[in-house]
Order: structure tokens, then C-alpha cells, then sequence
């Protein structure tokens, strides 16, 4: 993709439905793509996936993990079932391992993602781990997904925390973006950012930091409000757009990094990326807004410290493990300042020490 080195390239999903039962859809939409659909649900979603779509297309169960050999798996199943379109009714997890099949089999991909907690719904890459859970890399398929489908009602019934990693993921966009903005860093696109990929990044920050904390308060009590349809908005379509179409950056290395600590693998995606964020700020903060940052994520849930990581006792050694991985994540050298890995296990211990402080002082 050498030859969009210096164009302004933008990715978008084809078709983008949010709302209460957008799930229902499901059949329809399969249906438009062919008459073999085939579709691959969480274990918490097959019974709902069954009863959706009957006798008009085959369900199978996800494997748990984004690797290599699950998605040779549904590969193989999709194959000898002839399947003309494959979905994912899940998190990121299925939604990325389905997007790599339907691209190495040439066929269409829907995506009816059951959570808010990252932006893999609308993006054209997916993020593929060890069976284990520790990051491997990034695939990137040649188009980005055919339809999305983002049900409201069963958002807002998972566990809030889901919904408060995801605005963890979509805190990112903006700074990573801004980042490779200023040092003309290619985007996930294999280009240079436009105008609109910009305020886009810009509007997911503007989204989070308002309508944020009482969007938690709402879904604890399972109301779908403005505020709720507004996160997950950002979390899932700004966030996606903003990241393919803005570029990565420290959060995402620093994220990266700390999957080689087994203590941190039970944490979602976009806990490890929210710490990342704040790591990123004390090595790079061009609005001077670090502080107003980690008020929003010790108020919404996310975390500022080791603890919070649960690595409490982490030590230096392992401390180096993680900045050596994330500093040599090409997203790091996104970031417009001089960095090495000193600077990144200086900006990892700041972030605790600083988190711990203004815990203490909001009294958590």
C-alpha cells in the first residue's frame, strides 16, 4: 500500500445501524448476501442467534480467543458449509476473528456487536492473540464490514463495564490521532489523515468527556438514554472511524506491552488502553489536559493505577518487559517526542504514582 504514502485516505463500514432491536435484523441483512448465511455467536448468544435465524443459515459457537487456530477453525466450517456470508454476534474477540475469515474467503462480513467495548465493529482490521490471550499482531482485511448492527437494548443489559472499557478504547482516538497528525505518521489506512478523520477523532474525545459519566449512572439502571446511545456511538463508529482513519499511537503500544504480564489478561481491551492513555499524556500532552483526563477515568471506572491493573507488586524487571514491547510497537514511534524505553517505564511508574494521589484525594 506504498502507493497511498502520501494521499488522505478515509475507511467507513458500509452500513452503520444502531438502535433498539437492530439485532432482529440479523436475518434479513444474511439473507441480502446469499442463501447459505453463516453465523457464530458467543456462548451467551447462541440460544438468541438460534431462535433468530431458524432454519435459514447455520450457527456455530466462537471459540473464545482471536488466534490463529480459531480462526482456521470457523475458516474450515465456513468452507465446507459453502457459506456466502459469515456474522459475529458478539465483542471484539469474534467480531475480529469473523472479519479475517470472511476476507480470506472472499465473502461478505455483518458485524451485531453485543457490547461497547471496543471499536473492532466498524473497522477493516482485527487484532489476533496467542491462544493464550498475549498479542501477536494486527491482520488487515481489504474492506471494512458490510453492515453493523449495534442493538441498543442488549448494550445496555451487559455489564456496565464493558461499556466504560470501551470509552476507555474510544479515549484513545484523539491523541493518537493528534500524534501522528503532528509527525505526519501513516493512519491505519495507509495514508495521511483528512480534515474529517480529524474532527471525527476530535468529536469521540468532545462525546466521552460529556455525556461519559452519566452514561455509567444510566446504564447501571438499565436506561437507555441520550447519554448511553451517545457513548456507545462513540465507542463503536467515532472511535472506529477515528482510529483506522486517525492512527495509533502510544495507548495502543503501551496496551500492547502490557499483554506479556499474565495478571493483566483478564482485563479488557480498553482498561489496558485507558492506562495507556494516561501513560502516553505524561510523555506527550499538547492540550495540557492530563489532569482533566484522569478525573474522567477515576469517575467513570477506568484505570490509573497498578493496582487497578492488578499488578500492585509489579517490578522494575517487568516493568521493562513492558516498555521494551511497547517501545518497539511501530504506534510509538508515532509520538512527536524523543522516546526510548527509560522514558516509557519513567511515564508507566508517573502514571501510577499520580493515580494513586488523586485517588487518595477523591477518596477511592
Amino acid at each position: 500500500m506504498s502507493e497511498l504514502r502520501d494521499m488522505k485516505v478515509m475507511l467507513f463500514p458500509s452500513k452503520y445501524i444502531q438502535g433498539d432491536g437492530a439485532l432482529n435484523l440479523l436475518p434479513t441483512v444474511m439473507g441480502n448476501f446469499g442463501d447459505k448465511p453463516l453465523v457464530v455467536a458467543t456462548k451467551s448468544m447462541m440460544e438468541r442467534a438460534q431462535n433468530l435465524m431458524g432454519d435459514k443459515g447455520k450457527v456455530v459457537r466462537f471459540g473464545g480467543e482471536c488466534s490463529r487456530n480459531e480462526i482456521d477453525r470457523l475458516k474450515g466450517i465456513a468452507t465446507e458449509y459453502g457459506a456466502t456470508a459469515i456474522a459475529a454476534i458478539g465483542g471484539g474477540k469474534p467480531i475480529d476473528a469473523c472479519k479475517v475469515v470472511a476476507d480470506e474467503l472472499g465473502i461478505p462480513i455483518i458485524v451485531a456487536s453485543t457490547i461497547a467495548a471496543t471499536d473492532a465493529p466498524t473497522s477493516g482490521c482485527a487484532v489476533v492473540y496467542t491462544d493464550d490471550g498475549v498479542y501477536v499482531g494486527v491482520l488487515y482485511q481489504k474492506h471494512n464490514p458490510d453492515v453493523v448492527l449495534i442493538d441498543t437494548d442488549i448494550i445496555v443489559k451487559a455489564p456496565v463495564r464493558f461499556l466504560v472499557s470501551g470509552m476507555g478504547d474510544a479515549l484513545a482516538t484523539f491523541f493518537e490521532a493528534n500524534s501522528c497528525e503532528r509527525t505526519g505518521s501513516l493512519s491505519e489506512c495507509f495514508g495521511l489523515r483528512t480534515k474529517t478523520a480529524v474532527a471525527l477523532s476530535k468529536l469521540c474525545l468532545d462525546m466521552l468527556l460529556q455525556y461519559g459519566r452519566q452514561a455509567v449512572e444510566d446504564a447501571q439502571k438499565g436506561i437507555k438514554s441520550e447519554a448511553v446511545e451517545a457513548v456507545i456511538e462513540a465507542n463503536t463508529l467515532l472511535s472506529g472511524i477515528g482510529f483506522e482513519s486517525g492512527g495509533l499511537g502510544s495507548a495502543h503500544s503501551i496496551h500492547n506491552g502490557l499483554t506479556v504480564l499474565p495478571e493483566t489478561h483478564h482485563l479488557y481491551h480498553g482498561e489496558k488502553v485507558a492506562f495507556g492513555v494516561l501513560a502516553g499524556l505524561h510523555l506527550y500532552d499538547e492540550l495540557g489536559i492530563i489532569d482533566e483526563v484522569y478525573d474522567f477515568c477515576i469517575d467513570v471506572g477506568l484505570p490509573v493505577t497498578f493496582e487497578d491493573l492488578h499488578i500492585p507488586n509489579v517490578t522494575d524487571e517487568e516493568l521493562y518487559k513492558v516498555a521494551e514491547i511497547s517501545y518497539k510497537e511501530n504506534f510509538m514511534s508515532h509520538e512527536p517526542v524523543e522516546l526510548s524505553v527509560e522514558k516509557v517505564v519513567e511515564a508507566l511508574k508517573k502514571t501510577d504514582e499520580v493515580g494513586r494521589a488523586k485517588k487518595k484525594a477523591k477518596g477511592k
